[in-house]
């Protein structure tokens, strides 16, 4: 299979032909000047081309034909889309109502959306027998929670205008976190990363098991790091200042901070980093301020990521900066020691990274926390994904393919020497009826949950006993309480608050051990191979609910050959489709079904 790249700008394309199972480039193509009469290509890095006054769709005409004929056939064509807003969070086929959409979200990010959509209409009218597939930089921080989503604005202008934090370049940090996660011989959804792409736009993300917890870009690519030619995170009251002092409008204020900031603004030299470095080893105060500035910006993300993580695996570092520039590495990883995170100079001097040999360490190998150079190659995952979904891999047909939905309440589980503090010594617990997964049982015994801020009652034990403790709560019980709980696969307590357990014979207090549980679905392993899914696959589900048909994003797929087919979400969960159980209870089905949707995996050629 052979899948066509193509990333437009307003006045560029970049096209690749490559293989998607391999990533081996077929051919490459980089048009500048789209638009004016200087318009120009390349192929192949080879001498440039005069195109004439080339609009998109004749830059694409004049060289889509010698890329066609190096392959057999192109099967698909996969397209760079910057903002996918809400509504786009996975890689979507192309259709009149997609590009519809794209196109509004052109308020969202009027440099980028539009000349996508030029690239998309031009390329679409030229191979119209190929199915085109969007591909969106905000679709992997989808995951973002809601207090990683918001601006602290006034309610009623949020909503009246969408204004909320998507995050950019997720392609890239996707691709490069499940590098690093091969190259640790780790998964992905086991490892807290954070991953620094530094190059003309920068930004870091918190990668959590797998999953986009935070990022610096928030509704547009603005904010966040020190960028070269972007200011990002600036105090919203100097723009203010400056639109009044400097009579700056609209257009001009946005002209200020992203053409005339960033690297450029500080060093007065341009955005090259190669440039401003040379400056500065020569003594350029400005150029060595420029430095500092974004050296500084970076480590202080990535110390505030590892806050947020409570800790963290690897340090990555990709983009043309972060790849190629010791020196930026060297001044960022100061100071990290005390996550565990050291540089051994003399790696970090050596580092080369490309597609053949992708990862290098600049860490020495007792390091704590790795750090990592890891090269990007973000036309090969958009390559991975147009292929998943052309070959329909991300699809699961067939509309008997339903799950049981069943609400899970507040509940807790205990090892028996919890059992035996709380109840007494040699009791166990004692079974009060049995629950859909096979072994598993509410007990007669419940508990007090005692947090900082309030208390709940009555909170039922579920058995048998386990290795460690745990309590699940839902989102409205957590502020109940008074904590923070994160959201967790079930058993992964690492790094999460404690409570106090009170029961008849004595209280506890956990250290650590309550969490928000991530909705999953319980499958045998019959039934995986019938959704088309593995273990700890993630997918979409759609629950129809009399009117209320809500679709919920990253369900994990537990597998087993001892669990029963049902979806477990919380009662926070089940109230926002307005699904009603039958009764109050631990677990209790709802008469409600499922239909898996989507789902995301590793790309499988074969």
């Amino acid at each position: 299979m052979y899948v066509l790249v193509i990333n437009c700008g307003s006045s560029s394309i970049k096209a690749d032909l490559l293989d998607p199972a391999t990533g081996a480039r077929k051919g490459s193509v980089r048009a500048e000047r789209v638009g004016t009469d200087g318009a120009f290509l390349r192929v192949d890095d080879g001498e440039p081309e005069a195109l004439g006054h080339a609009d998109h769709t004749a830059a694409l005409r004049a060289f889509l034909p010698r890329l066609a004929a190096r392959v057999p056939t192109i099967d698909a064509v996969g397209h760079r889309v910057v903002h996918g807003g809400e509504r786009f969070t996975r890689p979507t086929r192309i259709d009149a109502e997609v590009e519809d959409a794209i196109d509004k979200l052109s308020t969202l990010a009027p440099l980028h959306n539009p000349p996508n959509l030029q690239g998309i209409r031009a390329a679409r009218a030229l191979l119209p027998d190929v199915p085109h597939v969007a591909v969106f930089d905000t679709a992997f921080h989808s995951t973002l929670p809601r207090r990683a989503q918001a601006y602290a604005l006034p309610h009623a202008l949020v909503a009246e205008y969408g204004i909320r934090r998507y995050g950019f370049h997720g392609t890239s940090h996707g691709w490069v976190a499940q590098r690093a996660a091969d190259w640790l011989g780790e998964d992905v959804r086991d490892l807290r990363l954070i991953t620094c792409h530094l190059g003309n736009g920068c930004s870091v993300a918190a990668v959590e098991y797998g999953r986009s917890v935070e990022t610096s870009m928030g509704m547009t690519p603005v904010e966040g790091l020190v960028m070269g030619t972007r200011a990002g995170d600036v105090d919203a009251g100097v723009l203010i200042d400056l639109m009044r002092r400097a009579h700056l409008d609209a257009d001009g204020l946005d002209h200020v901070l992203n053409r005339e900031s960033g690297l450029k603004g500080l060093s007065g030299v341009g955005n090259d980093l190669r440039d401003i470095e040379a400056r500065a080893a020569d003594g350029d105060d400005r150029c060595r301020q420029a430095l500092n500035v974004f050296c500084h910006r970076v480590r202080k993300y990535i110390g505030a990521y590892a806050a947020v993580m409570g800790g963290v695996d690897a340090v990555v570092f990709t983009g043309g900066i972060g790849q190629h520039s010791a020196h930026v590495r060297h001044r960022v990883a100061q100071r990290l020691e005390f996550l565990g995170a050291h540089l051994d100079e003399d790696r970090n001097r050596d580092a080369q990274v490309d597609r053949a040999n992708p990862v290098y360490a600049v860490s020495p190998p007792h390091a704590r926390t790795a750090v990592l150079v890891v090269a990007t190659d973000e036309e090969h995952a958009i390559a991975k994904a147009t292929a998943d979904l052309c070959l329909e891999r991300d699809l699961v047909a067939g509309a008997d393919l339903t799950i049981p939905v069943a609400i899970s309440a507040r509940h807790i589980h205990l090892t028996q020497e919890a059992v035996e503090t709380l109840f007494g010594p040699g009791h166990r617990l004692t079974p009060l009826k049995a629950l859909s997964q096979p072994g598993q049982f509410a007990c007669e015994e419940t508990l007090t949950v005692v947090g900082p801020k309030r208390s709940l009652e009555r909170v039922r034990v579920l058995g048998p006993t386990r290795p460690a403790c745990q309590v699940e709560v839902s989102r409205t019980d957590e502020y109940h309480l008074g904590i923070d709980a994160p959201v967790r696969d079930s058993g992964d307590v690492a790094n999460t608050p404690g409570v106090t357990l009170v029961g008849p014979q004595g209280a506890l207090t956990l250290q650590e051990g309550i969490i928000c549980a991530r909705r999953h679905i319980h499958m045998t392993p019959a039934d995986a191979a019938r959704f088309g899914v593995k273990n700890r696959d993630v997918v979409e589900v759609a629950i129809d609910s009399a009117g209320r048909d809500l679709v919920f994003g990253d369900v994990l797929v537990r597998v087993k050959d001892s669990y029963a087919l049902e979806m477990h979400i919380d009662t926070d969960e089940a109230n926002a489709a307005e699904i009603e159980p039958g009764h109050q209870g631990v677990l209790e089905g709802t008469g409600k079904v499922a239909r898996l949707q989507h789902r995301r995996t590793h790309f499988d050629p074969h």
